[in-house]
């Protein structure tokens, strides 16, 4: 699951100083769905400002099946956001030849 939450926070964004109490809802949801939020490899901002008196915000999350050691992280390609403001957010998903089922 992976989105714009629109929500600060210091567990996910190191220069932003405060815990948000949304953050609490939304690791309520997310761990109803057993996810858990991965830090991607590369820890930069995910939305840009064009003003520069205002801060780059880490708003875009990624979570991933709890456990998940195949999908442990996750790449922020900065040069990729063209005319956005946002970031993508990029995961490579191996394929594992046994988990393939072959239909008879």
């Amino acid at each position: 699951m992976t989105d714009n939450f629109n929500i600060r926070d210091n567990l996910w964004d190191p220069l932003y100083p405060h815990h948000s109490s949304h953050s609490d809802n939304l690791f309520i949801i997310v761990d109803s769905f057993n996810l858990e939020l991965f830090i991607p490899t590369n820890q930069v901002s995910t939305k840009y400002s064009d003003n520069c008196q205002e801060a780059n915000l880490v708003l875009n999350l990624m979570f991933l099946h709890f456990g998940s050691d195949e999908l442990d992280n996750h790449i922020i390609y900065l040069d990729q956001r063209l005319t956005s403001d946002h970031t993508s957010l990029i995961i490579i998903i191996p394929i594992i030849e046994e988990h393939i089922q072959t239909k008879k």
